[in-house]
């Protein structure tokens, strides 16, 4: 398996099918994992009988009870793809904020690029977001600085959750070490990667806010990151990383 991406839904009915028939029409091959919480909506059997009718050999899910948060949906289906050998492994919403075009520039610049961690950034040109409230913008823009300058790091968008990680990245950075739930988790896989010597790109994207569903996204969140940074900082002067081989 050479490209997966991975999808964590939770009450995605609405985008579900439509998302990943446009990761699976690009022009080339990619596999689909869906990590998916409970969804009391039925996303699960929307993605079970797309495997069965249309996707049979390309299409995964894994189910889990309830909401366990984002951090342990990514870290289950970063397990998956490392167990069935994927080479590049990628995160994506489920909700058309990320343009599934974009993952061919995120897997180029690992492939073809020399990157070990690419980004879809929102802000390595500017501010590229669609449709946010002017106070979310300025919300995520500002926590992706102070996370930046917390860290020592030149990541300009460290929350974003649209990334192309080689499997090497994920078997190096010790997932069980990875502490962070929701939006911090974002912060600290990318955080981890750097201090691990890997290579990463910020490749520019514009970000557009969903048009169908509920946003998971809250003032909380953001809280959790910008707190989540001092903790991190502190753990990684007693902490000593694996590094890239």
């Amino acid at each position: 398996m050479e490209r997966l991406v991975i999808i964590p839904t939770y009450n995605e009915k609405e985008n579900i099918a439509a998302i990943i028939d446009a990761v699976m029409n690009l022009p080339i091959r990619f596999h689909v994992l869906v990590i998916d919480d409970g969804s009391p909506d039925g996303t699960a059997d929307i993605v079970k009988g797309l495997m069965k009718t249309t996707y049979p050999e390309t299409l995964h899910i894994v189910e889990r009870q309830g909401k366990q948060g984002l951090g342990t949906a990514y870290i289950a289906g970063f397990r998956w793809a490392i167990e069935h050998k994927a080479d590049y492994i990628f995160e994506m919403d489920a909700d058309f904020s990320h343009n599934p075009d974009d993952l061919l520039k995120l897997y180029d610049a690992c492939a073809n690029e020399g990157a070990d961690l690419a980004i879809g950034s929102r802000y390595v040109t500017g501010v590229n977001v669609v449709n946010w409230p002017m106070g979310r913008v300025l919300m995520s823009y500002f926590a992706s600085f102070y996370v930046r300058t917390v860290l020592g790091v030149s990541i300009r968008d460290t929350t974003a959750g649209f990334v192309c990680y080689r499997r090497q990245v994920l078997e190096t950075i010790e997932l069980d070490k990875i502490r962070f739930k929701g939006y911090a988790f974002q912060i600290e896989m990318k955080f981890t990667a750097y201090k691990c010597g890997f290579a990463i790109k910020e490749v520019p994207i514009i970000f557009v806010n969903r048009v169908l569903g509920t946003s998971k996204m809250s003032g909380g969140i953001f809280s959790e990151a910008l707190l989540g940074v001092i903790r991190l900082k502190i753990s990684s002067w007693f902490r000593k990383y694996p590094r890239k081989g």
